[in-house]
């Protein structure tokens, strides 16, 4: 359905930066964007969907309004796009997925005894915040490190100095009673100092300050005292040691002043609709945290709009910004960002998208952290029992199955224009893979590139044994009355509770036809089309569209996902076999050091072709019968 009047809207458009917003028929908010000038920027949209990226396709096919909010600067125009996409959430736009307030470690200096403690609420009261944190649990080991390296008060009483006798926490060393007046306000202060020091990075300093109380005590004769400064000395120099990044084998990196003053490392790892983000905080050279976020909407994004979105939502309502941000993937207007990032800091801000050198080797370690981080959250997803009993039992009543939702089947083809098409079959049982029965398949009847074809073949070749067997089973005393196989077989008499196909409707048609030819009829079909993440099922036209946090979504994108993996894996170890090969080595009489020297001595393949036929004699080792049955064979 076209935008009423689009073209006349748009001719009205101002040529000036600012934030537009595209609006379904309800006037939900789909997408949030900026950009320098609003005419072009919304004009790109009503071009050919032949053109448009998926994402946008799929977007277009919803929006029935837009407006627009103009802004002096582009700059501007970011701030405020950042402000509406945590406003409205808009399903197309790449954006945090928890919208709670993130938790903080604050210690409120206009205490005369401050507390370290954990909040959700920052504002502007002359406290320390440090964060933020991704979760509460993260937070809260954070706090529990520094309570054993630091001896603050956790407790909240009133210190007066004049209470007959400490708590427990003193006599283990975790708090230097304050309340009993063993510890004057300076001498807390001091324990204090040090927390924000360490949260900080600077442990060096901790373990200077540390050392210096130790000497006094010791020179005091206050040997037990001088003892426990030395074992907590000793405690911060270890958890130093851990997070110290190892760069001092590259004689740059120690006098490198941005390792020094501090910066932010992020990475990510893409799934089909989100996305896993890793943020390592180095200061001073150590890495003081690591956190790792989603971003929901992600899917078809690039990486460096993914990374994008996340600085400006991130940074957006961080307390501090580091004079460094190194990121995995460029962003789209990098500098743009980087000007807005300086805004917030008050201060130098450098966006950097390192390609070698020990910047590089740092965000490939933060990029495999982030893609460990994805597999290992999709394993504990798989590993949930009743999450999986949820997803299923929700997919059985969406998909109206007759039986219940035990053995899955999911079937994809894979090719580059045409080249080496392949099929893959993954299984799960109970909602997790079975490894042992995936198969693949090499395409052996289809030329070109015909999805449909490959479907019908792999699904045939896959299905004409369960037929057989089937057939075969209608004449033994195994067989119900309806001549289906027992549910205990297995392998390829195994009979799927649902058949998953990777594709839309057209796949869908394939697959169905394949069933009815082979008379398993009675075996469910569905297919997960990837442009909307919708499920369609034979003889009903309309989708059945599964919400964007339905756990039955999260199982079928996870078993389309492992297909995908499986076929892309096939498809690339017969291409590498294939590359590996040459016309040359067809040739009788030309071994591994003929080849060698024909290609130092012409260079390629197509060299060899354009050569006379008396230089390709005269190569070394070569003869002119030889030459003549090269030219014939290249």
């Amino acid at each position: 359905m076209p935008l009423p009047l689009a073209e006349q809207r748009l001719q009205a458009t101002p040529e000036r930066p600012g934030v537009y917003l595209m609006k379904d028929a309800r006037g939900a908010v789909l997408y949030v964007g900026k950009a320098s000038v609003l005419r072009n920027r919304l004009r790109s949209y009503f071009g050919s969907p032949a053109a448009q990226p998926g994402k946008t396709r799929r977007m277009m096919g919803h929006v029935r309004d837009f407006e627009y909010i103009v802004t002096d600067t582009e700059a501007e125009a970011l701030i405020l796009e950042n402000t509406l996409i945590k406003r409205y959430k808009p399903r197309y736009n790449a954006r945090l997925k928890d919208d709670k307030t993130y938790p903080y470690l604050k210690i409120d200096l206009n205490e005369d005894f401050p507390r370290v403690y954990i909040t959700r609420r920052v504002v502007k009261d002359g406290a320390r915040y440090f964060g933020p944190f991704a979760t509460a649990n993260t937070v809260r080991k954070s706090m529990d490190l520094v309570k054993r390296l630091f001896p603050y008060r956790s407790c909240t009483k009133t210190i007066t100095g004049a209470d007959p006798r400490p708590c427990l926490e003193y006599h283990i060393n975790r708090c230097v009673a304050p309340c009993t007046g063993y510890a004057s306000r300076e001498d807390y202060a001091r324990v204090i100092e040090q927390v924000i020091m360490f949260m900080e990075g600077d442990t060096d300093a901790v373990t200077r300050d540390l050392a210096e109380n130790m000497t006094l005590a010791a020179e005091r004769l206050e040997f037990e005292r001088a003892a426990v400064l030395r074992d907590r000395i000793k405690a911060v120099e270890r958890v130093a040691e851990e997070r110290r990044i190892k760069v001092d084998s590259n004689p740059a990196a120690g006098g490198n002043l941005a390792w020094q003053a501090g910066m932010d490392v992020i990475a990510l790892a893409q799934g089909s609709a989100e996305a896993w983000v890793e943020v390592f905080f180095i200061r001073k050279g150590k890495l003081i945290g690591r956190e790792h976020f989603f971003m929901d909407g992600a899917q078809d994004d690039t990486p460096g709009v993914v990374i994008g979105q996340f600085i400006k939502q991130f940074y957006g309502s961080a307390l501090t910004i580091p004079p460094r941000i190194i990121v995995q993937h460029p962003l789209e207007d990098q500098e743009l960002v980087a000007q807005w990032l300086r805004g917030l800091r008050g201060g130098a801000v450098q966006l950097v998208w390192p390609q070698r050198g020990v910047n590089r080797q740092l965000v490939e370690s933060v990029a495999d952290n982030a893609r460990q981080g994805l597999a290992q959250h999709r394993i504990k997803w798989l590993d949930n029992q009743d999450i999986i009993q949820q997803a299923m039992a929700e997919l059985e009543e969406e998909l109206s199955l007759p039986l219940p939702l035990r053995r899955m089947e999911c079937y994809d083809i894979s090719h580059i224009q045409g080249s080496n098409s392949v099929g893959s079959m993954v299984v799960f049982e109970e909602g997790r893979p079975k490894r042992s029965q995936y198969r693949r398949f090499k395409i052996k009847t289809v030329d070109g590139v015909d999805d449909f074809e490959s479907m019908r073949e792999v699904l045939r070749r896959r299905f004409k044994r369960l037929a057989a067997a089937r057939q075969s089973a209608g004449n033994s005393e195994y067989a119900d009355g309806a001549g289906a196989l027992p549910a205990v077989q297995d392998g390829w008499a195994a009979v799927p509770d649902l058949v998953l196909i990777d594709g839309g409707k057209g796949q869908l048609s394939a697959a169905l036809e394949v069933m009815l030819e082979l008379g398993l009829d009675d075996i469910p079909l569905a297919s997960l089309a990837k442009e909307n993440e919708w499920l369609f099922v034979p003889h009903t036209p309309e989708p059945i569209i599964l919400p964007r946090d339905s756990q039955a979504l999260y199982l079928v994108q996870r078993i389309r996902d492992e297909a995908h993996r499986f076929a892309i894996t096939y498809h690339r170890n017969l291409r590498s076999k294939g590359s590996l090969g040459s016309p040359i080595d067809l040739v009788s009489g030309i071994g591994p050091k003929r080849k060698r020297m024909l290609l130092r001595r012409f260079g390629s393949l197509k060299g060899i072709k354009e050569a006379a036929l008396d230089e390709i004699a005269a190569v070394p080792g070569m003869t002119r019968s030889l030459a003549i049955r090269l030219k014939q064979t290249v």
